[in-house]
């Protein structure tokens, strides 16, 4: 017998939605709206800051704070020069993959609208074989058409616009999820979807949830750095992705043993306390949900630094998804590794409600 998904029909609508919207770093604000307009009979209130993160927040009077967070932005380019003969060169807006931009179709949002464009590439044909040119951050140009600067700038395209790719979500094998920006727009829609499943069980938490989906991850967790300052949680569980390392040119005495479709990984690192760790683990066990395990030495390169190091020391831990080709625009996810991650943050507050003695992580 097959096993019931946990994910209705309004559930994958939203998350369409919600990676069919561009939501580049800095400008993250169109996508939150459609965050929020799905979390809103979910939650009892909203809490926004100056630069667009966006919280839930069921039984906000509760003394004690958990936080569940994912991060809500892409990364982009910005414009950076225009040449006289209308062409353009490109800056990062996070970690932008140089080498799969040539040939790709982009966006670049103004205040006059969308203009299309496209990274332009020498033929293969009038390139010295012998010693070939890669693509580099220093020769990638997108060309919208024009044929000098004043064309461009007549379009609204000027320097510090920002730039993304239109690839929209796919679903391949009936079960693997594919879009740009995976990473990690699947957290604020995991946590979301825990939200929902708190209130059609009608759990009562004694604490206070929120449901954090935070801005600006991408360039240094500083949307998270802003908004557990705002919160002051007691405790905060981070989902983020993490590599696929089972496909070619990845070596896993380096990046670990991880795979779609084994379950979420569970993090080993400074930032993640021991106590609340343990406890993500044992719940997985009790509930027979599949996990891994992945050492991310010094740092976890996630939001869980931001929250785990603020207010004095916040009990933190790390719950990823596993992902193929991050920072692309065909980054691909396993159905049942999200449907996990949802299953296991949900069982943890549930174990929360049962042990919610705070002192416990001290």
């Amino acid at each position: 017998m097959a096993k019931k998904s946990i994910l209705t029909k309004a559930s994958l609508r939203f998350l369409e939605q919600y990676l069919n919207n561009a939501s580049p770093t800095g400008y993250e604000s169109e996508g939150q709206k459609i965050w929020m307009e799905y979390l809103n009979p979910y939650v009892d209130s909203f809490i926004t800051d100056h630069y667009g993160t966006a919280v839930g927040v069921i039984n906000p009077n509760a003394p004690y704070k958990v936080v569940i967070e994912g991060h809500s932005d892409e990364i982009s380019w910005y414009v950076n020069y225009i040449t006289d003969n209308g062409l353009i060169y490109v800056i990062r807006n996070g970690g932008s993959d140089h080498q799969i931009a040539p040939s790709k179709r982009v966006n670049i949002h103004t205040k006059k609208g969308i203009v299309k464009g496209v990274f332009g590439w020498p033929a293969i044909h009038t390139r010295n074989r012998g010693k070939e040119e890669s693509a580099n951050l220093h020769n990638i140009f997108i060309d919208v058409g024009c044929s000098t600067k004043d064309e461009v700038e007549q379009l609204g395209i000027h320097v510090g616009c920002v730039i993304t790719y239109p690839d929209d979500f796919l679903i391949l094998n009936e079960n693997k999820f594919v879009c740009r920006a995976l990473d990690n727009r699947m957290g604020g829609f995991m946590i979301a979807e825990v939200a929902r499943l708190l209130k059609e069980t009608k759990k009562q938490l004694p604490f206070g949830l929120y449901i954090v989906n935070a801005v600006q991850e991408e360039v240094g967790l500083r949307g998270a750095e802003m908004i557990t300052q705002a919160i002051k949680p007691n405790i905060a569980i981070v989902t983020d992705v993490c590599h696929d390392t089972s496909t070619p040119m990845i070596d896993k005495k380096i990046e670990g043993d991880l795979q779609l479709g084994k379950g979420p990984v569970i993090a080993y690192a400074p930032a993640v306390q021991n106590k609340l760790r343990d406890l993500i683990t044992d719940t997985a066990e009790a509930e027979k949900i599949p996990f891994q395990r992945h050492a991310t030495s010094r740092v976890t390169g996630t939001d869980t630094d931001a929250f785990a190091y603020s207010n004095g020391g916040v009990p933190s831990a790390l719950i990823s998804l596993p992902l193929r080709y991050m920072h692309t625009t065909v980054e691909m996810v396993h159905r049942d590794d999200v449907e996990h991650v949802i299953k296991l943050i949900y069982a943890t507050l549930l174990q929360l409600e049962d042990n919610h003695n705070f002192s416990y992580f001290n």
